[in-house]
This record gives structure tokens, C-alpha cells and sequence, in this order.
């Protein structure tokens, strides 16, 4: 009898453990918001010229990060990158990637599109006046800074980091890139594609 009630206890004590594990917050290296921060509304446009507003986040979750066309490094291989994940999630989950294009001035739409046939049309690549996107780009976490250069070409400084938008619109998590000496900032898609999935697991509307 008391090899059966230490079993009872035994087992209880597992059971109590799993219950605990199932309500606790994903243990991931990504930058979580337990309670997700909501967006402003913005007024911007794809690469099509159709008008994008904050209603575009809603009912999908939402991989956000910025670049520009002529970007020669971080971007491409951040959209490749993206792109890998794209696959890994579609069947799974509703998801849109988009790219916050940081150069307006240069980046026409006709640009934009043209970046994203060569990686994935399913993809958004939106942009506008920076006083309409600053905004945006600072309520998503990310940051940029724009050169005095009166150069037509000219680099642009910004965050390597994706934003994660949840399916509110708003912004539940932020994924940041690995620094390797050498190399350039980028995502790990294999380790995004297994936080994103715990994140939108457990924070699952």
C-alpha cells in the first residue's frame, strides 16, 4: 500500500510539473512582450502602390524588418533568410513577411517589387514619407538613421532585428540578430522558426 501511494505521488507530482510547463511563458532567446504592445494606425504603400494600413497585421501574425533595394548585404540575406522561414511556417500558420523599405526617396514602388519577384511575391515591401514611417518603424522596436550624404547612393544604417506582429496588430515579440565576428548581423532561421512557433503557440488568439 505505501508503494502504491508513493506511485500516486509520484505521478501527481509529473502531472502538476507538465501542467506548470504547458502555462509558462516560452523560454526563448527572443525579446517577448507579455502583454503585446498595440500600433498606432499608419497610412503607407506596398509595392503594388495600394494603400497599406494597420489593418493589414490583423487575423495573421507578421514578420516585420527593414532594408532598402540597394542594400548590400544585411537585407538580401535577411530576405533569404525570411524566406526559409516563410516555408518552414506557411502550412502551419497565417503569415505575411513584409520589408519596411527605409528609402522612400529612392525606393520606388516598381524598385520594391522588383526586390521581392526575385525572393518571394507573396512578400510586402512597404514604404512612404518618413514622418508616416518613423513612426511605424519606432512602435515596432526597430531603428534607423538616415545619412546627410548628397550622394544618389548611400548606405543607411538600421536595425538587423525582425519585429514580431501578432494577429491584433500588435507587436508581440522581437527576434534579434546574431553578431559573428566578421560577418554581417543576421537572423538564425532555424532558431526563429522554433521561437515563432512557441511564441505563437502559447500566445495563440
Amino acid at each position: 500500500m505505501k508503494q502504491l501511494w508513493l506511485g500516486l505521488i509520484v505521478v501527481l507530482a509529473l502531472f502538476l510539473s507538465a501542467c506548470s510547463n504547458e502555462n509558462s511563458p516560452p523560454d526563448v532567446n527572443a525579446l517577448v512582450y507579455e502583454k503585446a504592445k498595440p500600433l498606432s494606425d499608419f497610412t503607407l504603400n506596398d509595392q503594388h502602390g495600394e494603400l497599406v494600413t494597420k489593418q493589414q497585421f490583423v487575423g495573421q501574425w507578421n514578420l516585420v524588418f527593414l532594408g532598402y533595394t540597394s542594400c548590400p548585404d544585411i537585407c538580401p540575406l535577411t530576405l533569404a533568410k525570411l524566406n526559409v522561414v516563410y516555408k518552414n511556417l506557411k502550412a502551419d500558420y497565417p503569415l505575411q513577411i513584409w520589408i519596411l523599405s527605409i528609402v522612400p526617396n529612392r525606393d520606388t514602388s516598381a524598385q520594391r517589387k522588383q526586390l521581392l519577384v526575385y525572393f518571394n511575391p507573396d512578400f510586402l515591401a512597404v514604404s512612404g514619407e518618413h514622418k508616416h514611417l518613423f513612426p511605424v518603424v519606432r512602435e515596432l522596436g526597430l531603428i534607423y538613421a538616415i545619412s546627410d550624404s548628397s550622394e544618389s547612393e548611400y548606405a543607411v544604417d538600421h536595425s538587423a532585428s525582425v519585429a514580431m506582429v501578432d494577429q491584433s496588430g500588435a507587436l508581440r515579440a522581437i527576434f534579434k540578430p546574431e553578431f559573428k565576428q566578421g560577418s554581417v548581423p543576421l537572423i538564425n532561421a532555424t532558431q526563429l522558426t522554433e521561437e515563432f512557433t512557441k511564441i505563437a503557440n502559447y500566445y495563440r488568439n
